[in-house]
């Protein structure tokens, strides 16, 4: 773990709006988040939370009709005040990012090789005979041959192309890696192999890890902290395991026990999941946005929305009932 005390990574309330006016979505709604060198920070929640949005946001990767404010700290320099030509700069280099389906985001019509090659290419950090001995050694690391930079993608298994993802990301060294579902879509074994290759390469290489997922226990496996989104919002963080084994926000409670678990016949028979779905965000409810699909919810709910506040040693939850005496 990095000693420095300025956080390689710190996202001060910062807000995501699609489109402007009266038909403004907001998709992030003043999100804070700390993560220093070494360290792994996840964050989890449902389908639409905003975390996807977020991820993006931090290399200022949305479409133009985003709006984001705020404060995005990327080794104290904010991201969202960068110029063009700085940007361009720290993406890959600086902080790069493992998309979601690799399938996806890869070219299909160019060998692998090529596609790791181009960061170092546009970066200036090799020649082009530097770059392909780099591919190689990219490649041996996450353990692929080096000899795989001559195919393409779809000649590759899921998980292979994953690596591949990985690979591209590390590729010009950089501070920040932000993994957005990386296993999505993979078999058990095939997502435990990246995830310990996730964890070995932060280790060896002090890098920031900032990994999303709707899988809390994928999470708490593999991240030192843990922050559950709900609604465009951080609505319960602290440490990964406590996080997901004893959950002060309803909704982390929720998530948490939609999994079954190894050991507990009475998870595994009957998982509990959690009724409705996320609230539209073109749409939100007033007061607390989970309270219509909150068991414990109580009057105050629908009228008046919850900040974080301290829910136990290096926790916070924002929930009527976290501190409550009653």
């Amino acid at each position: 773990m990095s000693t420095q005390t300025q956080p390689l990574l710190e996202v001060r309330n910062l807000c995501v709006t699609y489109g402007s006016g009266p038909a403004a979505v907001p998709a992030v709604r003043g999100v804070d988040l700390v993560l220093p060198a070494g360290r792994k920070l996840g964050v989890a929640g449902e389908s639409g939370c905003g975390k996807s949005t977020m991820a993006l946001a931090l290399l200022r990767l949305l479409p133009a009709s985003a709006r984001m404010t705020g404060e995005i700290l990327l080794d104290g320099e904010d991201v969202l005040a960068m110029k063009w030509g700085r940007l361009r700069a720290v993406r890959w280099a600086g902080a790069s990012i493992v998309f979601q389906g690799a399938m996806h985001s890869l070219n299909a019509v160019r060998r692998i090789g090529d596609q790791i090659a181009e960061p170092l290419l546009v970066h200036g950090r090799a020649t082009p005979a530097a770059a392909r001995r780099r591919t190689g050694e990219l490649l041996e690391h996450v353990g692929l041959p080096a000899a795989r930079a001559a195919a393409y993608p779809h000649e590759l298994s899921g998980g292979q192309r994953q690596r591949v993802m990985i690979a591209m990301a590390l590729a010009c060294d950089p501070r920040l890696i932000v993994a957005d579902e990386p296993t999505t879509a993979l078999d058990v074994m095939i997502q435990a192999q990246i995830l310990r290759l996730i964890e070995r390469l932060v280790a060896e290489q002090d890098i920031g890890l900032l990994m999303i997922s709707h899988d809390l226990a994928v999470l708490a496996d593999t991240c030192d902290r843990l922050a559950v989104m709900y609604a465009g919002r951080v609505v319960e963080e602290g440490p990964a395991k406590e996080v997901y084994e004893a959950a002060a926000h309803p909704y982390g409670k929720a998530l948490s026990s939609a999994f079954p678990r190894i050991g507990d016949p009475a998870s595994r028979r009957a998982p509990r999941g959690l009724p409705g779905d996320p609230p539209d965000p073109a749409d939100l409810p007033g007061g607390c946005t989970f309270h219509p699909r909150c068991p414990v919810a109580v009057d105050g709910c629908a009228e008046q929305d919850q900040e974080l506040r301290d829910a136990g040693a290096g926790r916070r939850a924002a929930c009527v009932h976290v501190g409550s005496t009653s």
